[in-house]
């Protein structure tokens, strides 16, 4: 059996000791990711028992966190499929998400305190950036701090709890794994980012530009809001379903001030700083995993 084949079933096994048979028609409903926090822990600590356990822990408190994530969103579909919200209603969702935190959190009080302490602190931090996601979505953000610091919360301190976790079970330098982490979640949020005004809307699985639309300014439109000459036009098209005219003249603006070559960059930074961190460690495929991400199709 593969390796993240093994986290799936360890995955239903805690979900089947719950003895809630709802919960398993629901969980095999949820659309699978790429399962990058249990590759991180499986490349650190390699497969152990141990180690499986760990990764299913973080991929249950990572779906408990999309299922609430979509409900706060109204989205219709994850992954390309109906979300739980969309086929069960929000109620549902957001009652599964719980029993999915608290299945991995009973689970996770049987292991390692530091290793407990470690995901559970990722956990408070991960809400607190869902309600500053929220918050930054009430009027045109112009602040990097609070986008770095809501794609930290949100988004990096479950891979950097999940990178220095698996250091801790393989007793190697949690620091340096953590910062490996850390960078990895900002990088690929922002690469994420990047995405959503690059790529068409048959490849992201939904439509283009669409954070923009929903509230977000996300660091290529906070570097365009710094460069352009018309500040007023860019908040004006803000929270608005844009027109291909509207979508059009926000890519120009970004092409005549380097905003995605200065956003990408940003992103590879992040990445170097990274690999450098665990370079002692000489682990060729954590370097290829922070080399994939950071160089995505644009």
């Amino acid at each position: 059996m593969e390796e993240l084949d093994k986290v799936k079933n360890q995955i239903k096994l805690f979900v089947k000791s719950c003895k809630d048979s709802k919960s398993l028609e629901l969980l095999e409903l949820l659309p699978q990711g790429k399962m990058l926090r249990s590759k991180l822990i499986l490349k650190i600590a390699g497969e152990t028992t141990e180690s499986i356990k760990l990764c299913a822990i973080v991929e249950m408190i990572h779906a408990a966190s999309l299922l609430h994530d979509d409900v706060i969103d109204d989205a219709t579909t994850r992954r390309g499929k109906p979300s739980i919200n969309a086929l069960f209603g929000n109620k549902t969702a957001i009652m599964f998400g719980d029993i999915l935190y608290s299945k991995a959190f009973s689970e996770l009080s049987l292991m390692d305190k530091n290793i407990a302490h470690t995901v559970a602190n990722a956990v408070t931090l991960l809400s607190i950036g869902e309600m500053l996601d929220v918050e930054l979505t009430q009027e045109f953000n112009t602040s990097y701090e609070k986008y770095h610091d809501m794609i930290y919360k949100k988004t990096a301190s479950l891979i950097e709890a999940s990178a220095k976790s698996a250091a801790i079970l393989a007793q190697k330098d949690k620091d340096a794994f953590a910062l490996y982490g850390r960078n990895l979640g900002l990088a690929f949020q922002m690469i994420d980012d990047i995405l959503d005004i690059t790529q068409d809307s048959e490849t992201l699985g939904k439509p283009a530009m669409l954070d923009f639309v929903e509230g977000k300014v996300t660091i290529p439109y906070l570097l365009l809001y710094k460069k352009t000459e018309q500040k007023d036009k860019l908040k004006s098209l803000y929270k608005k379903e844009l027109s291909a005219d509207e979508q059009k003249w926000i890519k120009d603006e970004m092409i005549k001030y380097g905003i995605l070559v200065e956003s990408i960059s940003m992103a590879q930074k992040l990445g170097m700083e990274a690999i450098e961190a665990i370079k002692d460690d000489e682990n060729e495929e954590l370097k290829n995993i922070m080399s994939q991400m950071i160089n995505r199709e644009f």
